[in-house]
Parts: structure tokens; sequence; C-alpha cells
């Protein structure tokens, strides 16, 4: 597998876990209450920074040859 069919994979990878945030957050915002949105919140947001550093990644490593 080349270098950037990885790279595209793994960005793959990172805009799901953007989009899981995106999702959790409002289910634990307008559906859950008490300490379960706040599981949920936590989990969002792990995703969140999680996909954000991916992402953050492939952007600066540049183009592959």
């Amino acid at each position: 597998m080349s270098t950037s069919m990885l790279k595209m994979y793994i960005s793959f990878v990172g805009m799901g876990l953007l989009i899981i945030a995106i999702g959790l957050i409002l289910l634990s915002r307008y559906k859950l209450k008490g300490w379960l949105s706040g599981i949920v919140a936590t989990i969002a947001y792990i995703s969140l920074i999680l996909g954000s550093i991916i992402i953050f990644y492939i952007v600066l490593s540049g183009p592959t040859g």
C-alpha cells in the first residue's frame, strides 16, 4: 500500500471520529440527563480531540510524491 493511500485511510478515520463526536455531543446535550450525559460528553470530546489531532497531522505532513 502506498503512502498516499495510507494517509487517505487515516484521514477517513479522523473524519469519522469528528462525525461521531458531533453525534455524541448532540445526544448528550438534548437527549440524555445526569451522569450518563457527562460520560457520553466526555467520550465525545475525546473523539473530537483525537480526530482533530489526526486531521492536523495529515494536513501538516504535506503532499506525498
